[in-house]
């Protein structure tokens, strides 16, 4: 086996070799940019080296650097992952060239398969079925309209080059041919450096359903059965699953044979997955073959449980295939879900930021994790915006999507806009939970997938203020004990009651917490008042990450994350931001027409110098904070009474903390 193997990629799928890699007691080494200085994969392997600037085309697209690379480090062979140089002939043939061996297929068959209407030729050639339409290499505009005006509308025009839905028009009537597709053969030339389509009839309501292939150096060829990839967005796949639901045993069979025959057909080594675009009656034609290692290879190894990445390094050792055909069966039922750093609502746009807070499901038999992400890590503009693969098995299908639906309830990201709510709106919806699958799924679901209608229920502001409630009392508690235990919640003539201020959407929620006398000493317990409604509520902290809440009897553990500006609470699936109320503070001019007067900013209080129930005066001095080393004078907004005051000297407050309650003067004051 390799003593030494570097891995020409970052992210996920270099953390997915790397480990591999350690598994086998091979050496791994790292490459990475400006970026990914600090990634997770270069933390990871046993040597890094830098190749260059952020932009992929100034380093991980730079062949050269990364052939020198694992000349100097002394690695034997380089795995491309995927993207990247991973279908790059010119890059394999240079590790051959330099004598590193590349874990992938021949070269030739990287050439046979790169082109969408070279491999169709070839695929029909040997007997692969193929979509109905043109494949050859006439490029006259006319000659392709009246192509497609025998094959019939709709049809696609596809990018001979293309692949991850660019260069893709579809056209519905004859008028429209020839404008799309010279739309389509700039993307195509802009995109790929190719301008050469093909013209296939379009199928109406298709399923895409790959097959992940294996060949050795030996002549040995099997399938490791079919994955069901028609959940797309923009021609990207969302959710991945194995094997395809609701198929017949027969037409599988077919469409395994027809993969193992593409393969056999380039003499194909290594790795590779054959795509078909399936009619719903199970009809497949070829589509394409992708020469390396998919994005989803995780469900294949969950229902075989083979590890795929050990297979290619075998096979690129020169080893025969691991397992022969009969040997390989299917167990239960696995389903991807690609967590992206997107906004669906928002037409998926890429979210670029920093991950604040990040909480992966607790991985074991049924839950896997698949990330080169870490909390604190940022989403740059230059590569993927992929935060994580999250990966589950279950005996059936049922048992699967059960597991799904927990494990995103479990996953939690904040800081910038994710897909992990849309993601639990597919699995759930009726159309995927029935397996009524085509790539047009999210567009017929996007009432209930894209425009959501959430509530926000009363126990929701109760736990979101309860943990701000909380928070304030732990951040000026003693000797790390819960403050109802250091000290008294009531005071002498002091209004015991807690008000607590949260925005959520543009809406104003206030509760206000009566503390009441507890059985548990670990436990605050107070009567909540939210909208002429009360609550008995009881709990505690557990971290700083997760609360235990008893609401009437019912009790739940609530994950959040607070930053500056905002509370995060994650429930069921969803995420819910309540925002601190923010209020204009003039340091020159601090007068207030609300009753209850806030912290201009995170400060300390240096002096309280009035009492409850005391009367005072407009412009009255009530308390003073010391923030970034200024004094800030708190004053009476106009004549009235102080109801509370609910910090003391030295207590730590944030902006937007309500710091005095207090009343106007009214007749019945006076």
């Amino acid at each position: 086996m390799f003593e030494k193997i570097l891995i020409a990629n970052r992210g996920e799928i270099a953390c997915r070799v790397i480990r591999t890699a350690k598994k086998l007691g091979i050496a791994t080494v790292a490459v990475y940019s400006d970026a990914d200085a600090q990634s997770q994969h270069v933390k990871l392997a046993d040597e890094a080296i830098y190749i260059g600037e952020s932009p992929a085309t100034q380093s991980y697209l730079q062949a050269d650097r990364i052939i020198q690379a694992a000349l100097s480090t002394g690695a034997q062979a380089i795995h491309p992952g995927y993207g990247f140089l991973s279908e790059n002939d010119q890059f394999a043939q240079s590790c051959l060239d330099n004598n590193i061996t590349f874990i992938g297929p021949p070269v030739a068959a990287i050439l046979a398969m790169g082109l969408k209407a070279t491999s169709k030729a070839l695929m029909e050639k040997a007997g692969v079925p193929l979509t109905p339409g043109y494949h050859g290499t006439n490029q006259d505009p006319v000659f392709l309209k009246q192509q497609a005006d025998c094959i019939g509308y709709p049809v696609l025009i596809k990018a001979s080059a293309g692949g991850g839905g660019k260069g893709m028009r579809l056209v519905e009537h004859t008028d429209d041919f020839l404008s799309l597709l010279a739309s389509c053969k700039s993307e195509a030339k802009s995109s790929f450096g190719n301008d050469d389509v093909l013209v296939e009839r379009y199928v109406i309501q298709p399923r895409h359903i790959e097959v992940q292939v294996f060949g050795d150096t030996h002549g040995n060829y099997v399938h490791l059965f079919e994955r069901d990839c028609s959940v797309q967005r923009r021609h990207q796949k969302v959710l991945e699953e194995a094997p395809a639901p609701l198929m017949l045993e027969v037409k599988l069979e077919a469409m395994r044979q027809a993969a193992i025959d593409a393969a056999r057909a380039v003499d194909y080594v290594g790795a590779g997955t054959v795509e078909f675009i399936v009619e719903q009656d199970g009809t497949a034609y070829f589509m394409e073959m992708n020469t390396r290692l998919q994005v989803e290879h995780p469900v294949t190894e969950m229902i075989t449980g083979q590890d795929l990445v050990e297979w290619q390094l075998r096979v690129a050792y020169g080893e025969t295939l691991p397992k022969q055909q009969h040997e390989l069966k299917i167990l239960g039922h696995a389903i991807e879900a690609r967590v992206y750093a997107e906004e669906p609502e928002k037409g998926f746009l890429p979210a670029i930021g920093q991950i604040n807070y990040l909480h992966y499901p607790e991985q074991n038999q049924y839950v896997r994790v698949d990330s080169g992400i870490i909390e604190g890590d940022e989403i740059t503009t230059y590569y993927d915006p992929m935060i994580a693969k999250l990966i589950v098995w279950g005996e059936n299908r049922e048992a699967a999507l059960v597991q799904m639906h927990h494990a995103l309830g479990q996953f939690h990201v904040d800081g910038l806009g994710n897909n992990i709510a849309f993601l639990d709106r597919i699995i759930l919806c009726d159309s995927f939970k029935n397996a009524q699958l085509d790539t047009n799924l999210i567009q017929r679901e996007e009432a209930v997938l894209l425009k959501p209608k959430i509530e926000t229920t009363p126990e929701l502001i109760i736990s979101a203020t309860f943990i701000e409630l909380l928070t304030r009392f732990s951040k000026n508690q003693m000797a790390n004990n819960p403050v109802w235990q250091t000290q008294s919640l009531w005071r002498l003539n002091v209004n015991t009651s807690y008000p607590v201020k949260l925005q959520r959407n543009e809406q104003l929620h206030t509760v206000s917490f009566s503390p009441r006398v507890s059985v548990s000493t670990h436990q605050a317990s107070f009567t909540a008042h939210l909208n002429g409604q009360q609550f008995s509520v009881s709990g505690q902290l557990l971290d700083k990450n997760t609360l235990h809440i008893n609401i009437d009897g019912k009790q739940n553990k609530i994950a959040f994350s607070p930053n500056a500006t905002a509370l995060t609470i994650f429930q069921k699936g969803q995420s819910f931001k309540f925002a601190y109320p923010q209020q204009n503070f003039n340091a020159d001019d601090q007068e207030s027409n609300d009753a209850n007067l806030i912290a201009p900013m995170p400060g300390v209080i240096t002096q309280v110098l009035v009492n409850a129930n005391a009367q005072v005066k407009k412009n009255d001095v009530l308390l003073t904070l010391e923030a970034m080393k200024m004094e800030y004078a708190i004053r009476a907004p106009q004549d009235g009474m102080v109801i509370s005051s609910y910090f003391q000297v030295g207590d730590q407050v944030k902006a937007g903390d309500e710091l005095v309650e207090f009343q106007a003067l009214t007749e019945e004051v006076a």
